[in-house]
């Protein structure tokens, strides 16, 4: 056992010995531990070194609130993690633990030099120095600020381990399992209803944990927790330890993070590391407690250096001594009970300091009798030591004005600025805060989700009023819940916690110029770079934050925004409220990517959609390409074939004989019922009343601002029915955007809709013999010119299968669409494959139809709009009513701007050299002008050589419908093409291949 270990302190099992590294240096350790509580049973403080300055840094506290002590850890090949919290990874045999931000060591870095420089680096600096000259920008500053950015090193090898995720459903989920969390549940179980009790800690217990001479109701603290554990399992409650909740989102879900493994060594193969769960709960108590706050003076950032309440849990949790002669800094009373566990367990403290002039008799008393030397109104104003804390200057406060120095010998300095409640998890819920004058802190008020706060949480202190007060909002919940309910009173020896929180920067570091008092501790930030930013011209705190990059990262404020929130308060002359908080944000913790993706990786790492044909085009060899979610062939190569190849057959098959086609990928939309032509007229461009049943239509969607949104052929099926089709990407979102047009916009509309994508699978064939093949398959009408015309649409059989058939074309060709019901649709497609061979049927993919469609002048939305072009600009203002009263965007598209006839329209492009243009490549009208050049328009689509017997292209240009026959240029990186301006449609202009 090392010296720092106490004998018969602590909750860990010190039978049972674990070894790990720390930079290569084998270190013993005991189950139970953490990697932090382990190395400071060896006499390690050193841990780390800060960002911005490299300086030395050890643990300041106890919890995930850490902001100093992060490290890389190994759990073997390919399980490497940076920025792991030393304070929370719990220790096992053979685990690898590396210091992070530093070369070529720990203890000798030359990053350090930025701190002899500090004055060099101010808050903000970063927004000056790289400005000038800019011709450092690309090969000095970039690839300097890329090297330096970022904590830790980023891993390199793919993750083998596994991350699960599921869902839970509760009646009353309580998060935190301290004193409040524990007797809300007590007061919960028993009442029927699923009680789930979570805690980020590998045991239950919160501050009980750390203070076992405590009693309640007559038992000491660590028994009347084992007994109230044990009440709550046979009560039925779920108690989750090591699980973390990380955010809290609408209607009561609470995302949280299970750790599994990374305190377990060897593991059977695929057992997940980490588990996600996505909770919801119908009630919520948040007893989360309070986190103890730093105080703020020079050198109050040095290994050795910590939070009073954190030294206290690594003796009693850990049994482990943080030094042999500490030294206590604090404004509050707990601080006061944590230098008198030291003591108790052999350490020599050597004063204990507090800034203010009057504490309670008793703290006096128990100071006094064990020889503990008390100042009061002191402040510290500065430490000394190189890689440890050597002593502690402090000076007496009198009036405002500082007394001469004093220095204090010590190992180890022990701070308490208070305690502020956690309110992170408050703050998701959109939760609002008022300020505590009092308390100098922030505390909840009012929420939109049913939750309520307990304990520490809302500023409560004291064992005894935590205990009683989460058995109250327990009660709350209960009723809340349906049920009537009691609680138990719970008493308590002595109420070691007591008042007296304040948080303030000490008055002595206030000027001085090159005092380093850390406000936040990861990021470097002092209190003088806080007044910096102030005087510099932020004044919202939010500006602040940036501009000094305090509460930013991983620490997400734990420690430094009520801190930084005095400090900048004082600096404007405003009181707290006036100035407000930093948002906090989820996730509360680091949370690993793994986490969040959950089973989503590999060929799992996005869901595949895949049609009823799927599985015939890749026997017969497709290639695929994906589309939204969707999978979808791109193109059929025979031996020896490339795509163009493939595709320039597949093209010529299809204008030639018949080519089949998946197209069930399209969104389709079942609009019903007796407003439904009113719907469709004032959502869709194109009027819809006159449209018979049995017909269809183009219809165009826009946006509010006259933007193409979507667009799709819609059929009337009947008077009160249209079978409406979508692009493949633009489903979902057109649904979306109908749905919330109908329940806010027109909730007196009569209308139902259904999205039916995946209910039909969708065959289309094209081509001069598609009729041909089609006919013999169809009953209910006869597939001449006369009996079904092109655009019309019926519900028939086809095959013997229930059928909507449209004759519709997006090539250009005859055309047919027919739906079946999904189940059906590869039987259809074999029958008509295997029919089709006499009139030389050809399967073609996407690719095909990209081609097919652009021969076409017909545009893709996405492709060849961007989400700034107009139904004008794209030559389709043919597609809009002009009788029209009203539709989505018609206002929209009344704006000056977008009836300037210079705005960028589709046209299409033919290059003289007959080569092929890049898609996305920029377009100048004048060839000669000088760099950087003026920007005319780009292309948006292009494709070799298809029925046309030349490359063409759709392009967006500036003014493009005026400057037919003009010439543009694409300048490329060793060439500039030519490019003649011409009509979007290069194939039978005048349609006469739709004809059956």
């Amino acid at each position: 056992m090392s010296d720092y270990r106490v004998a018969g302190k602590g909750r860990i099992d010190t039978s049972k010995l674990v070894t790990f590294t720390f930079d290569g240096k084998t270190f013993t350790g005991a189950m139970g531990d953490t990697v932090a509580s382990a190395l400071l049973a060896n006499g390690v403080h050193l841990m780390g070194r800060s960002f911005k300055y490299h300086r030395p840094r050890g643990a300041v506290s106890a919890g995930s609130e850490e902001p100093n002590a992060l490290m890389g850890t190994r759990r073997g090949p390919g399980r490497f993690e940076p920025n792991t919290r030393a304070t929370v990874q719990e220790i096992w045999e053979g685990l690898e633990a590396n210091s992070q931000n530093k070369y070529p060591s720990l203890k000798f870095d030359v990053g350090a030099l930025n701190d002899a420089f500090g004055i060099l680096f101010p808050a903000g600096f970063y927004y000056k120095t790289f400005m000038w000259p800019r011709s450092f920008w690309d090969k000095v500053y970039e690839p300097f600020i890329r090297s330096a950015a970022g904590l830790g090193v980023s891993p390199t090898e793919e993750d083998p381990d596994t991350y699960a995720s599921r869902y839970l459903h509760c009646d009353l989920l309580i998060v935190g399992a301290g004193p409040a969390g524990l007797a809300a549940a007590r007061t919960a179980a028993g009442n029927g209803f699923s009680v789930v009790l979570v805690d980020e800690n590998a045991e239950v217990g919160g501050t009980l944990l750390s203070e076992p001479q405590a009693e309640i109701n007559g038992q000491s603290a660590w028994d009347w927790l084992a007994a109230e554990v044990a009440a709550l399992k046979d009560t039925g409650v779920r108690i989750m330890t090591r699980t973390t909740a990380i955010g809290y989102y609408h209607q009561n879900m609470i995302g949280m993070v299970e750790k599994l493994t990374d305190h377990l060594p060897d593991l059977p193969e695929n057992t997940p590391r980490e588990r996600m769960w996505r909770v919801r709960a119908k009630q919520v108590v948040l007893a989360q407690g309070a986190l103890e706050k730093p105080l703020v003076f020079d050198g109050n950032d040095r290994p050795g250096v910590m939070l009073a309440g954190s030294a206290q849990t690594y003796l009693n949790r850990y049994g482990v001594l943080v030094g042999k002669k500490p030294a206590v800094i604090t404004s509050h009373d707990s601080a006061w009970h944590a230098a008198f566990d030291l003591h108790d367990a052999g350490a020599m403290v050597q004063a204990i300091v507090d800034t203010r002039v009057e504490v309670s008799a008793a703290l006096l008393d128990a100071a006094k009798s064990r020889n503990i030397l008390v100042l009061l109104s002191h402040t510290a104003t500065g430490t000394s030591g190189r890689l440890r804390v050597r002593s502690l200057r402090i000076n007496p406060v009198s009036n405002g004005n500082v007394g001469g120095a004093r220095n204090i010998a010590c190992d180890s300095v022990l701070m308490s600025g208070g305690w502020t409640p956690s309110l992170h998890l408050f703050s998701h819920t959109k939760g609002t805060l008022q300020w505590d004058d009092d308390r100098t802190t922030f505390l909840p008020n009012k929420t939109p989700e049913d939750c309520v706060i307990a304990g520490a949480g809302r500023g409560l202190w004291g064992i005894e009023v935590v205990l009683n007060d989460g058995a109250a909002r327990g009660l709350e919940a209960v009723k809340a819940l349906g049920k009537s309910g009691k609680t138990d009173r719970y008493e308590v020896a002595e109420d070691r916690v007591g008042t007296g929180a304040t948080m303030r920067e000490l008055p002595t570091d206030r000027n001085a110029s090159l005092a380093k008092a850390f406000v936040d501790f990861q990021n470097d930030v002092t209190a003088k770079d806080l007044r910096l930013a102030v005087r510099e011209g932020m004044r919202s705190i939010e500006h602040v934050k940036r501009y000094t990059t305090t509460g930013m990262a991983t620490d997400q404020g734990k420690m430094s925004n009520i801190n930084g929130l005095n400090i900048a308060a004082d600096a404007l002359g405003k009181k707290q409220p006036e100035v407000g908080l930093t948002t906090f944000r989820p996730p509360y913790t680091p949370t690993t990517f793994g986490a969040f993706a959950g089973y989503h990786r590999g060929d799992h790492f996005e869901v595949v959609r895949k049609t009823q044909i799927d599985s015939w085009a890749e026997e017969n060899g497709a290639m695929f390409e994906p589309v939204g979610q969707w999978r979808r062939a791109w193109y059929f190569p025979k031996a020896g074939e490339n795509m163009d190849a493939a595709v320039r057959r597949e093209c010529a098959a299809t204008r030639s004989a018949v080519g089949i086609f998946d197209a069930s990928t399209l969104g389709k939309i079942e609009v019903v019922g007796p407003d439904a032509v009113e719907f469709m007229n004032r959502m869709y461009t194109n009027p819809w009343s006159k449209l018979a049943p049995g017909r269809c239509r183009y219809g165009l969607l826009l946006g509010d601002d006259g933007y193409i949104r979507d667009d799709g052929v819609i059929g009337r099926l009947s008077d009160d029915r249209f079978h409406v089709t979508t692009t493949t990407g633009g489903a979902a979102r057109v649904l979306n955007m109908m749905e919330d047009y109908l329940q806010t916009e027109w909730p007196d509309l009569h209308v139902w809709l259904t999205s039916t994508t995946e209910q039909w699978s969708t065959i289309a064939l094209n081509g001069p013999n598609s009729a041909k093949l089609l006919a013999p398959f169809v009953e209910g009408v006869e597939l001449t010119e006369e009996a079904f015309q092109h655009m019309s649409c019926i519900e028939c059989e086809v095959a013997g299968f229930p059928a909507r058939l449209f004759r519709v074309s997006f090539t250009g060709e005859i055309g047919f669409e027919v739906n079946v019901p999904a189940p059906h649709g590869r039987a259809l497609w074999e029958k008509l494959w295997d029919a089709g061979q006499q009139y030389g049927i050809t399967a073609y993919g996407t690719e095909t139809m990209h081609v097919l469609r652009a021969e076409k002048g017909y545009i893709i939305v996405g492709q060849d709009t961007d989400g700034t072009v107009t139904p004008y600009d794209a030559g389709m203002g043919w597609a809009v009513g002009k009788k029209k009263h009203d539709f989505v965007g018609m206002r929209g598209l009344m704006r000056p701007d977008l009836t300037d006839p210079n705005r960028k329209q589709l046209v299409g492009l033919l290059t003289e050299d007959k080569s092929k243009l890049e898609e996305g490549a920029q377009i100048v009208f004048d060839p000669d002008q000088s760099i950087p050049m003026k920007m005319s328009g780009h292309v948006t689509s292009s494709y070799d050589v298809g029925t046309t017997g030349r490359p063409i292209a759709l392009a967006l240009v500036e003014g493009g419908q005026t400057k037919i026959g003009e010439t543009v240029y694409v300048p490329m990186p060793d060439r500039t093409i030519a490019a003649k301006i011409t009509n979007t449609v290069f194939y039978d202009p005048e349609n006469t291949r739709l004809k059956i």
